[in-house]
């Protein structure tokens, strides 16, 4: 029994050790840079990476400090073992959709009766949003898997929010649009989710002063203040989703008519949308850019609303068929903003059918059945580039890469939004496949390599570390995906849905 359990406890260590210096290498640091910033010898640095050296709570929060990643234990981590090569078949539902769950949460905080929301995503990215709310004393109560209850509080306590939830995603920030209607002055601290580079608040800043809410930025939080609240003729200074959601939250109960220029027109700020008519704010132009938003003084009322699915899973299912050669029917998946990446597939020789259109539960959002067949794929010979809608949605673009690994000829891919996404990319370079870094957007993808299992641990990016379980499926052999709560922050039981259709993944804890 004793030797079983140092066994154990090496792998574990060893496997502690193989985190951290993929963690290392992926920031550029030499062994003797993570020596003298961690305070110890040089010496040292090897025997931890091997597994090697006990790893004390103290050591590992100092490690996790320097490399600017949470390193976990074993028996908190969960990785995945993929035994990929697997055919996909059947037939597979698409969830309902992140950023429209968390969009909504947030927007709920307009209304002073009880919002019940169904279709919110069981994701880790919507339990961040729902521990902060309730920190802040909002009663969330769900009420059956998918839908949730939301009944504010009288009065709000910020100075009781959850930090470290608020730290964990992004969403924090589009609070500010609905309190700026109860509070004058508060504060949210900086949020963080995914690194990607420098991603700065502008386009909020710059449309919120224009309404009379001012934001001052300190080391560690927003600091919030809000003069009188004014209509405004407002022009956007990037095209941002959840710029554009905060904007459309802080007008709704300002009375009189505010004009939203170069508003996105994303399937997320459609879904604020809706809720908002459904609270009673009229919006002229939705999915346009340019919105014209009628506020309204108050809203109290009880309010039911269905979230919409999400366009982005769709395309990650698209892309698993893809990578798989496999048959598949994608179903409930929202048309229009799939449809430029589908004319881009097919032109790539992709074959499909769509095989009914609907609506989805909110009325509002077309849906189709998609089904994929197997096809032999060619590169285009245009650069694949994201743009805002209608364009190649942000968040499909990576998914374009497994599937320029199965097509004949070289692909270029320009990820313009993020400085430095497109370098995540090439970790799929550790699983066989041919893709040369150019500068930080774009990357240059050889088609037609052979997928080989590796091991690999999750970048710091939900898109990213999904496309490497994707490629995953479609390499021969065990590979192994560690420390898997980035895709856990947007993707519900993935592993099991996966399976369900022909996949094989088990979890590891």
């Amino acid at each position: 029994m004793k030797k079983t359990q140092n066994k154990n406890t090496e792998t574990e260590q060893q496997k502690i050790g193989y985190f951290i210096k993929e963690l290392r290498e992926r920031r550029g640091m030499t062994q003797e840079e993570f020596a003298r910033e961690l305070g110890t010898s040089q010496s040292s640095v090897p025997r931890m990476e091997k597994g090697e050296q006990n790893f004390t709570t103290e050591l590992l929060a100092k490690i996790s400090n320097v490399l600017e990643h949470k390193i976990v234990s074993i028996k908190d981590s969960i990785d995945f073992q993929v035994n990929g090569g697997k055919k996909l078949s059947g037939t597979i539902k698409t969830n309902f959709s992140k950023n429209g769950s968390v969009g909504l949460l947030c927007a709920s905080l307009l209304n002073k009766g009880k919002t019940t929301l169904h279709g919110i995503a069981r994701i880790e990215e919507v339990n961040r949003v729902i521990e902060i709310l309730e920190s802040i004393g909002v009663e969330v109560k769900w009420l059956d898997h998918n839908t949730v209850q939301i009944i504010p509080p009288k009065e709000f306590s910020m100075e009781k929010i959850n930090v470290e939830s608020s730290i964990k995603t992004r969403s924090v920030i589009m609070l500010i649009g609905p309190l700026a209607h109860i509070m004058t002055s508060f504060s949210i601290p900086h949020a963080q989710g995914c690194k990607l580079g420098k991603r700065t608040i502008s386009a909020h800043t710059y449309a919120l002063e224009d309404l009379g809410i001012k934001i001052k930025t300190t080391n560690s939080r927003y600091e919030i203040k809000v003069n009188k609240l004014k209509a405004s003729d407002i022009v956007m200074y990037e095209a941002g989703d959840t710029a554009c959601e905060n904007i459309l939250t802080a007008v709704a109960k300002i009375q009189g008519t505010t004009t939203i220029s170069f508003a996105s027109a994303n399937y997320m700020v459609q879904e604020i949308c809706f809720f908002l008519e459904k609270l009673g704010v009229k919006i002229e132009g939705i999915g346009t850019s340019t919105l014209v938003v009628h506020g309204i003084k108050d809203i109290d009322t009880d309010v039911e609303y269905w979230n919409s699915e999400d366009p982005i899973e769709s395309m990650m299912f698209i892309s698993a068929c893809v990578i798989t050669d496999s048959k598949l029917t994608i179903t409930r998946c929202p048309i229009d903003f799939l449809s430029l990446e589908l004319e881009k597939l097919k032109r790539m020789n992709l074959k499909y059918k769509i095989l009914k259109r609907y609506y989805s539960y909110n009325e509002r959002t077309r849906l189709v059945d998609i089904e994929i067949l197997p096809s032999k794929l060619k590169a285009l010979e245009d650069k694949i580039h994201a743009q805002p809608y209608p364009g190649i949605n942000m968040d499909n673009l990576p998914f374009f890469v497994p599937i320029a690994i199965k097509a004949a000829g070289q692909t270029i891919i320009h990820d313009w939004s993020y400085e430095n996404r497109a370098i995540y990319f090439a970790e799929l370079n550790r699983l066989g496949a041919n893709i040369t870094l150019a500068d930080p957007h774009r990357v240059y993808i050889q088609g037609g390599t052979t997928l080989k299992p590796a091991q690999i641990v999750c970048p710091p990016a939900l898109r990213p570390s999904m496309i490497i379980l994707v490629s995953m499926l479609g390499a021969t052999g065990t590979s192994i995906l560690r420390n898997v709560y980035m895709i856990s922050r947007g993707y519900e039981e993935i592993a099991e849905r996966l399976n369900s259709i022909g996949a094989d993944i088990k979890i590891l804890k």
